[in-house]
């Protein structure tokens, strides 16, 4: 009977972790628990992340993915030897001499890594991986875990493990890939709808389209800026595993994150404001139009081949919002025409026009009838999470190069829909 046990990455002791400074945020006190903003804060400020989707969740017995006073996340390191295999992977691909270019390359698609992490009020050995915060940039972020791979057990699984990872998801070795939990922000209620790892393995052949679709759904609207986006991503992370045979992965995921806010995280503060007047009031004079049209440049636009993320961002707000406040009125008398969308040049011009009503249908004309080469508009992360089943090989990893080309399948279904 196979046994689980540690396999080392490398053969040589890893340096220490390249340093870097996490993101500034604002301190929380230190100390005993004590509410905070209807928070309970604990070892030395940290509280349970909010935003987790799957993993261990804070509650009894269970610690779960903490959020560090700094901005920060950190991660309990799990009982040998899949903790200290985690830890081990870290260290090797941040190591602050490493020259390997494949792992540099890795670097890109993986949370920041800041060390290891131990309150000095804990007990000995309380040991936290000290990762990037991806949602920190995000106002409403809408989170997906996705597990890669045709198995997610790894070779040296136990045949009881074996079975009791098959018994919960038989359909991975022909699917790929196990939406694990996701999160996602509902514009019109102003509230996330959540689904856990029960979801994700109700979802059969027939019903994966719809069941991944639903995590791109605002309540209003099939987000397919942020589907392209996020295809995009993962076929970076493809090209990244079919170019390399040093690593092979088990149990390892793919954490989506797109905004969900209808408002813009960027936007320069004159584009601002005449936004703000065409969702307050429902329309643009003649003369402001032409300047919201001139300030996000929507003739031919292109900065290095990519249509400005300035204009997806602001249209999606647009969108949103007068959806919102049309649902409400259906006096509109608003709307908008494209004129002249054209496949390979983008948008060419967007007017004013009268009295029809008609601004739904036309918006979303705008929003998601993209040219083929439009690159990516909305605001979205895709990286690569849960490293304590990696282990050293000399051929292609497969079963995750299975998952992540299904899954690219599945979402430009998705898109074509």
């Amino acid at each position: 009977m196979a046994t689980e046990r540690p396999s080392p990455l490398r053969l040589e002791a890893p340096s220490a972790p390249e340093m870097r400074t996490p993101p500034a945020s604002d301190a929380a006190p230190e100390g005993k628990p004590q509410p905070a903003g209807g928070r309970l804060y604990f070892l030395n400020g940290c509280v349970p992340l909010s935003h987790q989707v799957a993993g261990h969740m804070y509650g009894k017995d269970k610690v779960g993915i903490l959020q560090h006073p700094d901005g920060t996340v950190l991660k309990q390191l799990q009982p040998p030897p899949r903790g200290p295999r985690e830890l081990e992977f870290y260290d090797m691909v941040f190591a602050a001499d490493c020259s390997d270019g494949v792992l540099l390359e890795l670097r890109k698609y993986l949370p920041n890594y800041y060390g290891t992490w131990s309150p000095p009020t804990s007990p000995q050995g309380n040991l936290y991986l000290k990762l990037e915060d991806v949602t920190h940039k995000f106002k409403k972020p809408c989170i997906m875990d996705v597990k890669i791979g045709r198995k997610s057990y790894d070779p040296f699984a136990s045949s009881e493990k074996i079975q009791q990872q098959v018994s919960k998801y038989p359909l991975m070795e022909e699917i790929g890939f196990l939406v694990l939990g996701m999160r996602v922000y509902h514009i019109h209620s102003d509230s996330y709808e959540t689904q856990n790892q029960h979801y994700g393995r109700s979802l059969t052949k027939e019903t994966i389209k719809e069941g991944i679709s639903k995590f791109f759904h605002n309540g209003f609207c099939l987000r397919k800026d942020a589907v392209a986006a996020s295809i995009q991503k993962i076929e970076k992370i493809l090209h990244w595993f079919e170019s390399q045979k040093q690593l092979n992965f088990y149990a390892s995921s793919l954490l989506f994150v797109y905004e969900g806010s209808s408002q813009p995280t960027t936007t320069k503060s004159r584009d601002r404001t005449l936004a703000e007047k065409f969702l307050s009031k429902g329309q643009l004079s003649d003369t402001e139009l032409l300047e919201y049209n001139n300030n996000f440049r929507m003739l031919s636009s292109t900065v290095n081949g990519k249509i400005e993320s300035s204009v997806g961002k602001n249209l999606s707000k647009m969108y949103a919002r007068h959806r919102k406040m049309y649902s409400k009125k259906h006096h509109s008398q608003t709307s908008l025409k494209v004129e002249n969308m054209e496949q390979d040049n983008g948008w060419k011009s967007m007017s004013q026009e009268h009295l029809n009503g008609n601004v739904l249908s036309q918006l979303e004309k705008v929003l998601y009838n993209l040219p083929t080469g439009c690159q990516e508009i909305a605001e979205v992360e895709v990286r690569m999470i849960d490293f304590a089943h990696v282990f050293p090989s000399n051929t292609i990893d497969e079963g995750y190069i299975y998952g992540l080309k299904h899954l690219i399948t599945v979402l430009r279904s998705v898109l074509d829909s």
